[in-house]
């Protein structure tokens, strides 16, 4: 599930879109009671079950968490959640929350302004890694706002100076003070906080507690997450009847988008992601199906390749090869890549139509995103064009049309993607056949998500890769992804809390200013203002290029008709206003 959160920092995401599960209707009919059941599905195992932790998308915490705010999946305007109301001091530095009253956790127990002090205390913890914290960081130094108790109901944001996106950031989850607290305060044999292994996959689904509309019940790994109704979720209808209606969401795990797609056209799932190359096929059975293909337009996120800029070592050895990483780190040699990648063929062969070519890091539905009109460079293929500039820039060709570096050495690297995700694989395949046409041997290798996950935040040992991020209407939730120690600044990242250090990391010019600009950007509060300097970072990454971007697909999605009052849009897919949803 992915809830409309556009403050939420940007997570790596596994899917394009929402996904439905692929499950054995007759197995799950007897492994339950014959309760409102919406069945979903994902391609991947989730990674944790602490929310703070959390580094991909999707995950369980639209169904198990909520923030002092949320976004309205229609307007993106912010709304309230725990929170009833807020009040913002004129010079924009003060945020007073009031928090609803009569909040439980899902044990029952009282959710107070503690848990919210709690949370960001956590949240800001230096030895806490987190994937959120970047987003909060405030002016050239970086800074985190001050929270502070008025009494059990209140909380008080202090920030150094105004900061745009703060009021969306509380999207954030907040987290039980009562059962997490010790795990902060308590250290390992290694001195590193047990909250960096709470909640972790092996934890029983019984011990998270939470206060989303549901609480995990059942996790399988390989198989299935179970999620119930939390008995003690805040939210009613305007008749005073306890929300969610659906009393039990199943998450079934599954392999690949092809095992979704048979699943879901053979009546055994609720909703699934409508891939391009299905979505001739399911449109002539929606009929037949019962079911309703929801087109929200262009989507929020991004796919992409991108090679490793990190020239750093570990231990003494280089993360990249350093004659690869001389290559990945000539921006001439991007360039060529991106001319010789032809998207018009990934539009009509991949996407079968349903989308067109990316020329931005920020999502097209957001008011901030810059046109290629408007002083953004773009790439058509051009392969001669590649090829002339690679010739012009040191590289050379052998008598059989290899590519070859200054030194001789055979222009070869190795690309990996998520395994099962049919979009990125096609693409992946794709590259490796444009860039044979320049000389270039490309060995493209699809990995387990969680394996890929792992070489992004912790060996940080890969060479180029193709991938996605998920978006939002608000730039600043991309903060991770930009300033020079983000979370997710893969393509140049550095070492993150408790991993052995990098010797010789470095950031290039370009690089240190889209830095820069996201921190400015973040201290105007005129959006005008902001729109320029969000210009400024669309033509730096498209002249740079840190993620060579390549298609912008349509956010479309299946959904049976028996499920009663989706509002779909690209901001909050089919599933942002869950706690109204209704089935047959």
């Amino acid at each position: 599930m992915t809830r409309a959160r556009q403050t939420v920092a940007l997570m790596l995401a596994l899917v394009i879109g929402l996904v439905s599960t692929g499950c054995n209707p007759a197995r799950f009919a007897q492994a339950s009671a014959d309760v409102p059941r919406l069945v979903l599905s994902t391609l991947s195992d989730p990674k944790t079950f602490n929310p703070t932790l959390s580094q991909e998308s999707p995950n369980i915490f639209g169904f198990t968490f909520e923030g002092l705010t949320t976004t309205d999946g229609i307007s993106g305007e912010t709304v309230p959640a725990l929170a009833e109301s807020w009040e913002i001091s004129d010079d924009g530095k003060l945020l007073e929350f009031t928090l609803r009253e009569g909040l439980r956790w899902s044990d029952g127990e009282p959710l107070t302004a503690d848990d919210v002090l709690f949370t960001y205390d956590t949240l800001f913890n230096p030895a806490i890694l987190t994937n959120s914290r970047d987003g909060f960081r405030i002016g050239t130094q970086g800074l985190l706002p001050e929270v502070s108790k008025i009494d059990d109901r209140r909380v008080r944001f202090t920030l150094p100076e105004p900061f745009a996106p703060m009021l969306g950031n509380t999207a954030l989850e907040i987290i039980p003070a009562h059962i997490l607290r010790p795990t902060v305060e308590n250290l390992d044999a290694q001195g590193n906080p047990l909250f960096l292994t709470t909640w972790g996959t092996d934890t029983p689904p019984r011990q998270i507690v939470g206060n989303g509309p549901y609480v995990l019940a059942q996790y399988v790994p390989g198989e299935r997450v179970v999620f119930e109704r939390n008995p003690y979720y805040w939210q009613k209808d305007d008749q005073g009847n306890p929300q969610p209606y659906i009393e039990q969401v199943v998450w079934q795990i599954v392999g690949s988008t092809d095992t979704s797609f048979f699943q879901f056209r053979s009546g055994g799932l609720d909703m699934d992601s409508v891939q391009p190359d299905f979505f001739s096929l399911l449109k002539r059975e929606e009929e037949r199906g019962d079911f309703t293909i929801y087109n929200g337009g262009p989507g929020l996120g991004t796919n992409f390749f991108a090679f490793n800029l990190n020239r750093a070592s570990r231990n003494g050895k280089p993360l990249v090869n350093p004659v690869r990483s001389a290559w990945f780190n000539n921006v001439a040699f991007r360039q060529a890549i991106s001319y010789g990648i032809d998207r018009e063929t990934m539009v009509n062969n991949i996407f079968q139509g349903l989308g067109q070519p990316q020329t931005s890091p920020i999502s097209v539905p957001s008011p901030f995103y810059a046109p290629p009109e408007m002083g953004i460079r773009t790439y058509d293929y051009d392969p001669e064009k590649a090829k002339e500039l690679l010739q012009a820039n040191g590289f050379q060709y052998n008598s059989a049309g290899q590519l070859l570096d200054e030194a001789g050495n055979r222009v070869r690297f190795t690309l990996v993607t998520n395994s099962g995700n049919k979009i990125r694989e096609s693409i992946g395949a794709q590259i490796k056949n444009d860039l044979s046409k320049l000389g270039i041997q490309v060995d493209f290798q699809p990995l387990a998500f969680n394996a890929l996950v792992d070489r992004l935040t912790d060996s940080l040992e890969w060479e180029a890769l193709v991938l996605g991020l998920t978006g939002g209407t608000e730039p600043n939730g991309g903060a991770n992804v930009w300033l020079l120690d983000g979370a997710l600044h893969a393509f140049n990242q550095n070492a993150g809390p408790g991993q052995d250090p990098l010797e010789g990391w470095q950031a290039a010019d370009w690089e240190r200013r889209i830095a820069d600009l996201y921190i400015q950007a973040a201290q105007v509060i005129d959006e005008d203002q902001r729109f320029e300097l969000y210009k400024e970072t669309q033509q730096l990454t498209q002249e740079y290029l840190p993620f060579t971007y390549l298609i912008n697909n349509l956010s479309l999605t299946a959904v049976r008709n028996r499920v009663d009052g989706v509002k779909y849009t690209a901001l909050g897919g089919a599933l942002w206003n869950i706690h109204e949803l209704t089935v047959e």
